[in-house]
């Protein structure tokens, strides 16, 4: 098994992440340090992650979080802030988030310790959509709307088109939903800044069919297996 899915199947991280710890020296196969990603694991060879020995045989498990405002989404920080792991205590496996949510940024969170999952929903091949609930500052124009629908420039990058719906507007704010298939750094903050409204709050509500419902803020459940075969089947 190439070495990076090995990290991912022990739940450690996703492929990606695994690749990143791989690349800075941080895993060692029979205490030797191996910086590539592709490296054939054989049955009974010892992995070891920052110098813990690792599985790939870990049972696999799903979660889903309602994460709220104020907490990183990492599995630690190093400026001790609140992390979205506080909420994984109850947990028997070690799980790890899945993508980002900025701090302010509320909602859908899903936490596993499935490597190959976690690829499936991050990795920009599978476009998979996320839906957003926005309250932003100022006029939300139809203009201002068709053109977030056909991508916007946003730091020398050109966003794909988006599905976008207002649901409120008021005199000073709006409310609306944003369908988007990439996950850039602050992107959906970014888009409506590049059309002049700033973002107040921003709630993620779903991933592919999957939705937030009425789990409460802070609250965590596991996902349903059709919730699970969905994401893998899009």
């Amino acid at each position: 098994m190439r070495l990076n899915k090995y990290i991912s199947q022990a739940g450690i991280a996703s492929r990606r992440k695994a690749d990143e710890l791989i690349a800075a020296g941080k895993v060692t196969v029979d205490g030797e340090v191996v910086t590539a990603p592709y490296f054939e694991v054989d049955e009974g060879r010892r992995v070891s992650v920052d110098g813990r020995e690792v599985g790939a045989s870990a049972k696999k498990v799903y979660y889903l979080l309602n994460k709220p405002k104020g907490y990183i989404t990492t599995t630690a920080d190093e400026k001790d802030r609140p992390t979205v792991m506080e909420f994984a205590l109850d947990i028997p496996e070690k799980v790890f988030p899945v993508g980002r949510l900025d701090s302010q940024t509320t909602g859908l969170l899903i936490m596993t310790n499935d490597g190959d999952f976690a690829y499936r929903l991050t990795h920009p091949k599978y476009e998979k959509a996320k839906t957003y609930r926005a309250y932003v500052a100022g006029v939300l124009s139809r203009e201002k709307v068709n053109r977030l629908r056909k991508g916007v420039d946003i730091e020398g990058y050109r966003t794909m088109p988006a599905e976008v719906e207002i649901l409120k507007q008021g005199a000073g704010s709006a409310q609306a939903e944003i369908k988007i298939r990439e996950g850039k750094n602050r992107q959906v903050r970014k888009m409506f800044s590049a059309v002049g409204c700033k973002v107040m709050e921003l709630e993620r509500i779903a991933i592919g069919d999957v939705y937030l419902g009425h789990l409460k803020s802070g609250h965590i459940r596991k996902m349903t297996r059709k919730e699970i075969e969905s994401l893998l089947s899009e």
